[in-house]
């Protein structure tokens, strides 16, 4: 999700090169704040996005608005719905955005007024944004599944048809674990690339679906590590579920990288969930299971972006990388970076 943040969007490029063309978006998800010489170092890496025409032919600048910045019942009087809507225009303008992204995670029952409120919500953000700003873009975040993932039962197909993009935000995907409550992977590859066929059986147009990947982990502290190296985690509930990742705490991928190095395991690979995890011990001797994305696991995911011919790709989030000098660093940014290319 990209909560009271920023998107860069490259848009498709022009197809009259005959050199890096991408036949899909790239969604570039960093928090707001950022000062020149953050971006000054950015642009090493996104010189494509910034200083080549030639490459690309439009970049948009968009706000993130609406992450429970409001309950949804107040949402179901139109009045209400109308003001919030109003608003938010009268910001885009006066910040000279280009458009809106809606994150919105609250829990709605289907058939409840809060569903048909939703989908409402979306219809006349894009008509009032398309209206009043020609040529901006509406774009919705929805969960890794439709599946009712965290009771978010939304009507996924009106809202997709309603809007111009959803960012699937193909993350956060143990946040409801029914079986043993152990330490798992943040996106498991097969579980992520299924729900994808899932919206696409909803006959939602690929070309609406722009996937959204990691780019931080989750470190779990273990309540016992057996000697198959499986971590059992605290039972911290979510949306009457009993077990949820919200027992671990999210860390950046510049941290991971740094304690991975220092970790009593090294960097090890499950076959199954096709992901990266390592085994750290802290200062009081308490094991911690740590479990994220690289480019090894990001790169399949790339991948399908073309074989399924999905509008782009995205990540959360931008500036989370290390973009020091330090050399090491620097290879390790550019190599995700490259993930979101495919393999």
């Amino acid at each position: 999700s990209c909560p009271i943040s920023s998107h860069i969007v490259l848009v498709r490029c022009s197809q009259e090169n005959t050199v890096n063309v991408w036949p899909f978006k790239v969604c570039v998800c960093f928090i707001i704040s950022l000062n020149q010489a953050w971006l000054n170092t950015f642009a090493r890496y996104c010189m494509w996005c910034f200083f080549s025409l030639s490459f690309c032919t439009f970049v948009y600048l968009f706000v993130s608005l609406g992450k429970g910045d409001v309950p949804l019942s107040y949402l179901v009087d139109q009045d209400n719905r109308t003001a919030w809507i109003t608003d938010k225009v009268t910001l885009a303008k006066s910040q000279f955005m280009d458009g809106i992204n809606i994150d919105i995670e609250q829990a709605v029952e289907e058939g409840s007024p809060e569903y048909y409120a939703l989908t409402s919500l979306v219809k006349e953000t894009t008509e009032m944004f398309h209206r009043e700003i020609p040529g901006s873009q509406v774009s919705f975040d929805v969960a890794w599944s439709p599946k009712c993932i965290d009771k978010r039962c939304y009507d996924y197909v009106t809202i997709a048809e309603s809007c111009d993009l959803l960012f699937v935000m193909s993350y956060d995907e143990q946040s409801q674990i029914t079986g043993d409550c152990i330490a798992m992977a943040n996106a498991p590859l097969r579980q992520t690339l299924d729900a994808y066929d899932q919206y696409l059986n909803l006959k939602i147009s690929p070309k609406k679906i722009v996937m959204g990947v990691p780019w931080y982990g989750y470190d779990y502290p273990c309540l016992n590590f057996s000697q198959e190296g499986v971590c059992s985690i605290e039972k911290v509930p979510f949306r009457g579920v009993p077990c949820s990742d919200a027992a671990g705490k999210q860390k950046p991928y510049k941290w991971l990288m740094k304690q991975v190095n220092s970790s009593m395991s090294g960097r090890l690979w499950d076959d199954e969930q096709q992901a990266p995890y390592f085994n750290y011990k802290d200062q009081d001797g308490q094991i911690h299971q740590v479990w994220y994305d690289d480019p090894q696991s990001i790169c399949p995911k790339a991948d399908s972006v073309m074989s399924k011919d999905l509008r782009g790709i995205g990540m959360w989030n931008a500036n989370i990388l290390d973009y020091s000098d330090d050399p090491v660093a620097r290879q390790q940014t550019t190599m995700m970076w490259n993930a979101l290319l495919g393999c």
